[in-house]
């Protein structure tokens, strides 16, 4: 049978990507799960240390912005319950 004109079909030659070595997990297989878990807490740890940590006053001001902001939807909603349930009241009888 013949070729085509410009096919590239190449039954004889290997394609490239098939001379590369197939990898089987690369590092973490040669790792056992011990290691891999050790290696996991020290990069957590590691990334903890990056972190900016607030200070006491900011801390203190973020905690009083939510318990106020908290303490206002708590509100908002019970003003807002209490309307809906009049309203149904004066509705269904």
């Amino acid at each position: 049978m013949t070729d085509a004109v410009g096919s590239i079909d190449m039954p004889d030659a290997e394609a490239p990507e098939s001379k590369k070595k197939a990898r089987k997990g690369g590092k973490r297989a040669k790792k056992g799960p011990l290691k891999r878990l050790a290696t996991f807490y020290r990069q957590i740890i590691a990334e903890l240390r990056k972190v900016v940590w607030p200070t006491r006053n900011q801390l203190t001001t973020y905690t009083t912005v939510v318990i106020v902001f908290v303490v206002i939807m708590i509100g908002l909603v019970t003003v807002i319950d209490y309307g809906l349930n009049h309203a149904a009241k004066y509705v269904f009888g």
